[in-house]
């Protein structure tokens, strides 16, 4: 199986759901709809979960890469 590069996993979790979590633990799930080569990312359709729960749906986001600790399939 050939190695994967870390953009080869962000490009094929494009436009599919995917779990953040972000340094403080806020967790946030949504659909990935772009990244750049510092990692920032722009979610749609996210919300913003806590323990696993909906706590409130945000929309469209832009995160800093450096604010994120893993991105995992949803």
């Amino acid at each position: 199986m050939a190695e994967k590069r870390p953009f080869d996993v962000l490009n094929n979790a494009l436009n599919n759901n995917v779990l953040i979590r972000l340094k403080g633990g806020m967790e946030l799930r949504g659909t990935m709809a772009s990244y750049d080569v510092h990692m920032n990312l722009v979610l749609e359709n996210t919300d913003h979960l806590e323990n696993g729960e909906l706590k409130r749906k945000l929309g469209t986001v832009l995160l800093r890469g450096d604010s994120i600790v893993f991105i995992s399939p949803a």
